[in-house]
């Protein structure tokens, strides 16, 4: 390890303060004070905006007359994974930019998310299961992937009694909220303990360390399950494509993240002086956390304008607010190596009409470079079978019906909106679609029986 990249910046103390709950919960107080500012709009415009279809305000309502368990139940039956929704989602480019509030005063939206998580919370504390699990079907389904996706689907098929083993490459179950997502945001092993509540409705097993195309194949699930859901999510990283790519501190940002959400703080390595490259929430995660890790100076760079970063404003915000520096129209052009690490980047300045000039250029000192340009479907896995792929993403219908029968897909692998809120939406759809297909497949036997 080199001198200048190093673990232990801060004490374990100062360590445990930065990586705290970045938002704590609201108060009991607070939330029937938030709840008492909703409106309980007819046909709310908050509702249409939630890819998962929550009814909003009734859950608001029920957090104001003090029916926690009503309010939890409502968000649950949409979104099991409502708990880290309301910690992780942009609400504030969701349901609460829809809110009727900001029509009367600008950005003071009711706090949707807060309120969920408020609610959710609270059922996490109680000794039962919100929902009980229907009498075994017999039918038994694979699903691949233990994200987001993968997860709502296994437990709306548990629910109507069909056993689900869920595979995941990792160790442990959680996907992206698991190994993706800032620390500070899913504070306390709230991610596993999620899981522990949502397996809690049973008929649900977990095979760890298990990867499609390698040590299994669609073909063997297909013969031993009934159906197959692949929430495969997005393994590859896009590359800068310059040489030195792979230098000592040089390293992709989801692996960063995922070395720190999988290790104690104070083991994870940093540099003093680290650079990220990309606009959208993974190179913020990335930005933020090197700094809380004790990094003293960290610069995000984006190719283009604030406007097109894929990071909404809050995320940019709390970048800066926590001391990156974001830099806009500039392009990586040349990574800078000694005795085979980084010691320097440099950039090309580019102008609002897309041209970068090679002669207008700056370099930033750099012992760690963190890669944040975009994540890309990998198809390997599915490239033998009869699975359709088009433009880097899995193709499927409105249910999640890919073009082999029997197979569902969802969330990230597949196009749409790479959020954890769609992947839970798409994981839930495709299980009420492959339970309803399995159940016709049960009828058309029993009738020819009979």
């Amino acid at each position: 390890m080199r001198l200048d990249i190093a673990c232990g910046r801060l004490p374990e103390t100062a360590l445990e303060l930065n990586f705290a709950d970045a938002h704590p919960g609201l108060s009991p107080e607070q939330a029937a004070l938030e709840a008492d500012r909703c409106f309980y709009c007819y046909d709310a415009p908050c509702v249409e905006a939630c890819p998962t279809d929550i009814d909003i305000p009734r859950f608001i309502k029920a957090i104001a007359s003090d029916n926690l368990a009503g309010a939890s139940r409502t968000i649950l039956q949409s979104n099991i994974l409502g708990g880290s929704c309301a910690r992780v989602c942009p609400t504030e480019i969701l349901c609460e930019q829809k809110c009727v509030h900001t029509e009367i005063e600008a950005h003071h939206a009711v706090r949707i998310g807060a309120l969920q998580r408020f609610a959710t919370d609270w059922q996490m504390q109680q000794k039962t299961h919100p929902f009980q699990r229907a009498a075994s079907t017999g039918k038994r389904v694979a699903v691949v992937g233990a994200g987001p996706a993968g997860l709502a689907c296994a437990h709306r098929l548990a629910m109507h009694g069909h056993d689900v083993t869920i595979f995941d490459r990792h160790d442990a179950p959680g996907g992206l909220n698991q190994y993706g997502v800032a620390a500070y945001k899913l504070a306390d092993n709230f991610a596993q303990r999620e899981i522990e509540f949502l397996m809690e409705i049973g008929g649900i097993a977990f095979q760890g360390n298990a990867t499609l195309g390698e040590n299994i194949t669609l073909a063997g699930l297909r013969e031993t399950y009934d159906g197959v859901f692949l929430g495969l999510g997005l393994a590859g990283v896009r590359a800068l494509g310059l040489e030195s790519e792979f230098a000592e501190g040089v390293l992709d940002a989801v692996d960063f993240i995922e070395t720190l959400r999988s290790r104690n703080l104070s083991e994870v390595v940093v540099g003093r002086r680290v650079v990220v490259i990309g606009g959208g929430n993974t190179a913020v995660d990335a930005a933020v956390q090197a700094k809380r890790l004790g990094a003293e100076e960290v610069t995000l760079v984006y190719r283009r304008g604030a406007e097109h970063m894929s990071a909404t404003e809050v995320e940019r915000e709390w970048a800066q607010t926590n001391g990156v520096t974001v830099r806009f129209w500039a392009s990586p052009s040349q990574l800078n190596v000694e005795d085979g690490a980084i010691r320097s980047i440099t950039f090309i300045r580019g102008t609002p009409d897309g041209r970068y000039d090679p002669q207008n250029a700056f370099t930033l000192a750099a012992d760690m470079v963190l890669k944040a340009i975009g994540q890309i479907f990998v198809p390997d896995p599915v490239r033998n079978d009869q699975i359709l792929v088009e433009n880097g993403r899995i193709v499927v219908n409105e249910t999640g019906r890919t073009s082999m029968p029997g197979v569902y897909a969802g969330g990230d692998c597949t196009a749409g909106e790479d959020l954890t809120v769609a992947a839970v939406r798409d994981g839930r759809n495709a299980a009420e679609a492959l339970h309803d297909e399995l159940m016709a497949s049960n009828m058309e036997r029993a009738n020819h029986n009979g």
